[in-house]
Formats: C-alpha cells, structure tokens, sequence
C-alpha cells in the first residue's frame, strides 16, 4: 500500500469541501446531492451475519432482520453515514487516459476508505492493505467476465479501461471484501500527483522513522526533514523489495505523513482561502471520480465542522506472507469484523 493514498484521500476531501462553499447557496443542487449518494451504492446494507428475531423479544421493541450482535450487544446499521473509496494507482501519467482492456489499468496500490458520519460529526479512515488476499474478478481483452480468483486487492484496478470502468471493479472488489458494504462514491489519482499535491501545501515536515538513503541521502532515520516535491513522492511510495514486509514498514511512514499532512494542510487553508481550488485544478487531470458537483455541495457545508485526530484512522490487522516472490497479506477477519461494527453500526438499545 502506498502512502500517496492517504495524501490523496486527505486532499480529495478537504479539496472537494472548499471547492464547494462557492456553492453552498444552490440548495436545489445540495437537494440532488444528498438523493444521488443515497442511491448511488449497490448495497443498501453489509450483509453481517444476521439472526432470526428472538424467542423471546424485549419489551416493547420489534427485532429487525438487519440487526446483529457482537460482543454481547446489538447494533444497526448506520445509514445515516456516507463511505468513499479512494485510490492511489501505480501509474506515472501526466493525464489520466482510457486504455485497451486487459491488465493496463494501473494497479490500486493505496485503499482507502473515507467515512463521513454526521451523527457524531467525524471523519474516520480506513486503510487496506494493497496486498490483502480477496475475491477478484477476471476479464479478458475484450471485458467479458472469466472467472473470480483469489488474489491480492490492487489488481482488481488492473482490468477495465484505466478509468471509470476500472474504479467500478475495484469498489465492487473492496465493498466484498467488506461484507458487502454500501460504498458511495470513489476517487482515484495516479502517483504522479504526489509532488504536486506535497509542494500546493508547501511541503510537510517529519522525522524519518526509517533510514531511506538508499533512495535519497538526506533521509537517513531520525533526520528532521521538511519534505518536498519528488521528496515526498520517495518518502511515500518507496520500500525495501529485497524484503517481506517492506509495505508494513511504509505504513508507518504514511501514518505518520498524513498526521503531519493535516496540520500542513489547515495552516495551508487559513492563510490562503483559495488553496483548495488551486490544488484541485493541478491535479485534475490526474484524478478519475464519480463524486459530482451537486454531491460535493451537499456534503461541503458540514464537513468543516467534522471532527478527525489520528485515533480515527484504522488499519485492518492481518499478517504478511511470501508466495514465490510477492507478498500476500492475509486479513485477520475477526479484526475486520470489528473494524465493521466499531465504524459503520451503533448500537442498540436491547434486552432480552
């Protein structure tokens, strides 16, 4: 997984909510918006293992057949919440473009999950391994579905046109792996966008946690470095191939990046009200999303208020393996479970 994934989830939300506050007085167009999201999933629900109602119902309270229960307690899917998709793809183009069927659509090596939930007014992230072994759909040149196989998650991507037909494969593949979890709408942005995307908030300081001098001689570990433009893009996307578990040691680069992304980013945003438009105009080109006008008005006006710190970020556990000479990473499926409940459920008052 590549740490230009959080870079983009970070700025695509932050870019879409300012870009839209020129327009937070059209609300017939923040009208369609809230209707668009809502019906754009193709699932309604995650399809948890759910029960039967109770021999015994409590009192007063009608079971419903989409509850479930964990840890001893019932929860209820929270539909009030909106989920995005956003990905960083391996590719180096200037200018997204269409390309032939087959496997040249670019690999989603950084998966990401945005959650927008207005009950609590907070902005969770989930990251997913781009080496998370899960069902993924094969095609052949000419777009005809072959078989689903089980192999690791950024391939999906791979198939389709590189564009929007590429982004549906691979939500559908991520919202699978996610028991079926409504997703409603996707970003994806090639790696290119990086510097571009470092330098438009002018540069974001760390201490380097992991000696990188092999790709650049002023990264060496505990080095205070303000990072910009092809220096950011090292930092971020580069590990260690000589050795398992080189995407492990770069998550921790990336959360530790994105930390220190956000602080940039606000200070960015209250000396230059603008920046939002001109960082999504540098990287437009770059990016492929369904998200439309009339959404991002919708959401725009109450995402500035929403709450994130870096307990809101969640990596799905699991364990890292070779098979000849990739990386599987093998999700641990009771964390995942949890991280469902935990995320997109609240729980329910019920006693039987």
């Amino acid at each position: 997984m590549r740490g230009k994934g959080r870079v983009f989830l970070i700025i695509w939300a932050s870019v879409m909510t300012l870009i839209v506050l020129v327009m937070a007085g059209f609300e017939a167009v923040r009208f369609f918006g809230k209707s668009n999201l809502s019906s754009k999933s193709a699932t309604s629900t995650p399809m948890l293992v759910q029960e039967e109602a109770p021999v015994t119902e409590a009192a007063g309270v009608e079971w419903q057949s989409d509850w479930v229960r964990y840890d001893g307690s019932v929860y209820d899917y929270n539909e009030n919440i909106t989920t995005f998709l956003i990905m960083g793809i391996d590719k180096k183009d200037e200018v997204v473009t269409p390309v032939a069927e087959g496997m040249d659509g670019g690999q989603a090596d950084a998966l990401f999950l945005l959650v927008l939930n207005p009950d609590d007014e907070t902005i969770k992230i989930i990251g997913i391994n781009r080496n998370s072994m899960t069902n993924v759909d094969i095609y052949d040149e000419y777009g005809r579905y072959q078989n689903t196989i089980v192999a690791q998650i950024a391939i999906q991507h791979g198939f389709g046109d590189g564009m929007e037909k590429s982004c549906e494969y691979q939500v559908k593949a991520v919202s699978s792996m996610f028991y079926q979890l409504p997703i409603h709408g996707y970003a994806a942005i090639n790696m290119s966008a990086i510097p571009e995307i470092n330098d438009q908030i002018g540069g974001v300081d760390v201490s380097v946690i992991e000696d990188m001098t092999k790709w650049d001689k002023s990264l060496y570990e505990g080095a205070q470095v303000h990072l910009t433009g092809e220096q950011a893009f090292i930092y971020l996307k580069n590990r260690d191939m000589s050795k398992s578990g080189g995407s492990d040691k770069r998550l921790e680069r990336q959360r530790q990046y994105l930390n220190a992304f956000i602080d940039a980013a606000r200070e960015k945003s209250l000396q230059d009200p603008n920046a939002a438009v001109e960082l999504f105009t540098a990287i437009k080109d770059k990016m492929v999303t369904d998200i439309t006008v009339d959404e991002i008005s919708y959401l725009a006006p109450d995402l500035t208020k929403y709450k994130f710190d870096d307990t809101d970020f969640k990596m799905i556990k699991g364990k890292t393996q070779i098979n000849d000479i990739y990386d599987e990473f093998i999700v641990d499926d009771d964390d995942l479970y949890k991280t469902i409940i935990e995320t997109f459920y609240k729980k329910i008052d019920y006693l039987d």
